[in-house]
């Protein structure tokens, strides 16, 4: 009696844990789709933000999310690969978002600082992650 419901209850785990994936993978997409529409559509009707650089704020927080997320979603046994991976993607993701505002949209330009913004926010992500992965592992050491 035991055993079975110990393996009831491992399967339960993995299936929690499978759902989670689902549900990281799915929040992953749609944050990548998001950066997408609201990077190539205009806002010319909108009222302005009169906040100097505002646009950087929103590109460092789309990275960094994006980054989060994906990672997340990536996690696996090869911890370090992922992340260089998923540093790579976030970084060429918003090189080539750059280049379809200049070549698709007529309102909006590339702009290189946008893409130091983008990275900013991917490496801020990537050291929060290490900072976090650091301290559990001396907190659930000891």
């Amino acid at each position: 009696m035991l055993a079975i419901m110990t393996n009831y209850f491992q399967a339960m785990h993995i299936k929690n844990l499978l759902e989670h994936k689902k549900a990281t993978f799915f929040l992953a997409v749609f944050w990548t789709l998001l950066i997408a529409i609201l990077c190539l559509i205009s806002f010319k009707k909108l009222p302005t933000v009169k906040i100097g650089g505002a646009d950087k704020y929103v590109h460092f927080t789309f990275h960094l999310v994006f980054t989060l997320l994906w990672v997340i979603y990536f996690k696996s046994s090869n911890f370090s690969r992922s992340i260089i991976k998923v540093l790579l993607a976030s970084i060429i993701y918003g090189i080539l978002i750059e280049f379809a505002q200049e070549l698709f949209t007529t309102t909006r330009k590339a702009d290189i600082l946008d893409v130091f913004a983008n990275t900013s926010g991917a490496l801020t992500a990537i050291l929060l992650i290490y900072f976090i992965k650091k301290y559990l592992q001396k907190r659930y050491k000891n």
